[in-house]
């Protein structure tokens, strides 16, 4: 290697560092309105850098690393967590500042009813995980190590009609079809699995990125979305199954976290809680829980015994506009329609 050449590598290495080491306490702090860590959908976000003795030659501001002004009104935005960031630059000096706070929803989440309109039968034995109805044809995902499984069902006697047996080593979990396709997660194992509908051939798999595990799917049409048993629902590219965004759901008192099983209606994303008896109806644009179905009455007119578990599973049928709902080890399946 020249000489010319180990001089011009040290002095890119230097300038590197030396810009780095512009970015120092200078003593500025951050100042905002939020209380408690806390804004409601509809605030306005002010903030202002403050120093004792010292003034800023300029600030500038970011959302989420997105520029930004001092004053944002919090109107179309996301709800949940949020970072603001202040670029404090005095001289050839800088100093970064940040203010974390969660965006709240600005009313309370409706509690709805539903009528039962018909009850058929389940196995017993199945860990529903995912349900998902198509062409008036159920399908279903169950899980547990061992005895995991992707079927297709007969509504009317619970006999399963089609089924492949997924390798003793995944965990079945959520489940969705988008373009004649079946979509089935697993749950820590970070791969999901692709098949043909119709064959229940798998064709191909794809692999999580920022949702650590898998838990429910459900899709608009031309987007998937992912929940990971935490608050957030990702959405993913229906190609490359590549994670774009999250929503994270959000009352007005907070986040709910245990999102699992999903289902979509008409630009609503219907949420399974984990070890809840209820169903939450999420706006899928900004993650505002807008409603909340109570579910408790199901669960005791189940067969109950010693591996009865929760609630979960939700499909719905547009040719009748109605739910269909079951859980854990239930011998049920509920068809619901809302009030």
């Amino acid at each position: 290697m020249s000489s010319r050449l180990i001089l011009l590598i040290y002095g890119f290495s230097f300038l590197l560092i030396h810009c780095g080491s512009k970015d120092q306490a200078l003593g500025f702090k951050l100042n905002t309105n939020v209380v408690k860590k806390t804004l409601v959908l509809g605030d306005t976000l002010r903030s202002q850098v403050l120093h004792p003795n010292m003034t800023a030659d300029s600030v500038v501001y970011k959302l989420d690393g997105k520029l930004t002004q001092a004053t944002i009104p919090l109107i179309g935005q996301r709800l949940g967590d949020h970072r603001l960031e202040a670029m404090v630059f005095v001289g050839d000096r800088s100093e970064l500042l940040k203010a974390d706070f969660t965006l709240l929803n600005s009313s309370p989440p409706a509690i709805l009813e539903f009528d039962i309109v018909n009850t058929y039968p389940h196995d017993i034995n199945a860990y529903t995980q995912g349900l998902e109805f198509i062409n008036d044809s159920l399908y279903e995902s169950t899980g547990q190590y061992g005895s995991s499984s992707l079927r297709l069902v007969e509504l009317k006697t619970g006999q399963v009609l089609q089924s492949h047996a997924l390798s003793n080593a995944y965990f079945g979990e959520g489940l969705t079809i988008l373009d004649d396709k079946l979509l089935q997660l697993t749950w820590q194992s970070g791969i999901g699995f692709i098949y043909d509908r119709k064959s229940f051939e798998q064709l191909k798999t794809f692999n999580y990125q920022k949702s650590q595990e898998g838990w429910g799917l459900c899709n608009d049409g031309t987007q998937i979305f992912k929940s990971d048993g935490t608050d957030k629902i990702f959405s993913l590219n229906a190609e490359t199954f590549a994670e774009q965004a999250y929503i994270q759901a959000t009352t007005n008192k907070g986040k709910l976290n245990g999102l699992n099983e999903l289902e979509w209606v008409d630009g609503k994303i219907y949420a399974n809680r984990y070890q809840y008896e209820g169903i939450a109806i999420i706006d899928a644009t900004n993650g505002a829980v807008i409603g909340v179905l109570d579910c408790r009455a199901l669960k005791p007119q189940v067969t109950q015994h010693d591996k009865l578990d929760v609630l979960n599973g939700i499909a719905y049928r547009p040719s009748s506009d109605t739910f269909f709902v079951t859980g854990k080890y239930w011998d049920k399946l509920f068809e619901i329609k809302l009030k």
